[in-house]
């Protein structure tokens, strides 16, 4: 299984894009990438589920929220990839690697966010904001 990366005390503002690119190990089941405030106060947590054939979209306030579903899954084990995350003031914009894009709402409304985590089955290898 792959690492975790972790890293706190991010000030991204709203109109950031966040590149992730990085390795899906060969026995993955899937991987997590959450966005917020800490392990607990999540504006984004996305998740794609290879057993699922689906990516799961939530937030987390002390407890989840309502899950979001997308069955556009074109991440696969074994496979390099590239996670493009927009940051917006009204809703996250998750770009996949094929081009096809996903809306998220900020269901909790964050200006600025703090907590960046991928961990799970995707193996980091660059990491870019802009």
């Amino acid at each position: 299984m792959s690492g975790e990366l972790e890293m706190t005390k991010l000030d991204l503002k709203p109109g950031t894009t966040l590149k992730i690119k990085g390795r899906i190990a060969d026995e993955a089941d899937g991987f997590v990438i959450n966005l917020g405030h800490g392990t607990d106060k999540l504006g984004l947590h996305f998740n794609p589920r290879f057993k699922e054939s689906t990516i799961v979209c939530n937030t987390r306030d002390g407890n989840w929220g309502k899950e979001h579903r997308d069955s556009h899954l074109c991440f696969s084990p074994g496979s390099e990839t590239k996670v493009t995350l927009a940051f917006h003031s009204d809703e996250f914009k998750v770009e996949l690697p094929d081009g096809y894009e996903l809306t998220f709402p900020n269901r909790l409304g964050y200006s600025h966010l703090s907590y960046l985590c991928v961990k799970g089955g995707l193996q980091v290898s660059s990491l870019k904001l802009n």
